[in-house]
């Protein structure tokens, strides 16, 4: 086959370091367009970003080219970058060391962006923690309680 055709979603999780509540006032409104900037920039495109205080959530069509730790690396330090130079009161601010990644098919895209849309809403009845097992549970990833919170 001459070409690759591909169609990869996948539903990133990540919180900010040790889940204090960084994401707040200005923060909020800006962080979700430069992420979906810098998702842009590696040749991707953000479907939706949204989260609470503490965590994001991005559902993203990225290249075949670009695995996913190296697409959230640089995320994850360019978003830094960007807090510590506009914000040089955030100078804490920082990200978990890890993430969680979930595959998501086309017929599922529609239910990811609604949950993304609604996070606000559903953290009102769980906290990030119950939120992050629960989709590892539903994905069937194998986790020890232990350490996913490092």
């Amino acid at each position: 086959m001459a070409h690759t055709f591909t169609h990869l979603l996948t539903h990133v999780v990540f919180s900010t370091k040790d889940r204090l509540p960084m994401i707040e006032g200005d923060l909020k409104a800006r962080l979700p367009p430069y992420l979906g900037g810098i998702v842009r920039e590696l040749g991707g495109k953000a479907l939706a970003v949204g989260g609470t205080a503490d965590h994001v959530h991005l559902l993203a069509s990225l290249p075949p080219t670009l695995c996913v730790s190296d697409a959230l690396r640089v995320l994850k330090a360019n978003a830094s970058g960007w807090v510590h130079k506009t914000w040089p009161s955030r100078s804490k601010f920082g990200w978990q060391t890890g993430y969680g990644a979930f595959s998501v098919s086309k017929s599922n895209r529609q239910a990811v962006v609604d949950y993304i849309a609604n996070q606000e809403e559903h953290h009102r009845r769980s906290t990030f923690k119950e939120e992050f097992v629960a989709l590892l549970e539903k994905h069937g990833i194998e986790y020890d309680e232990r350490h996913i919170w490092d």
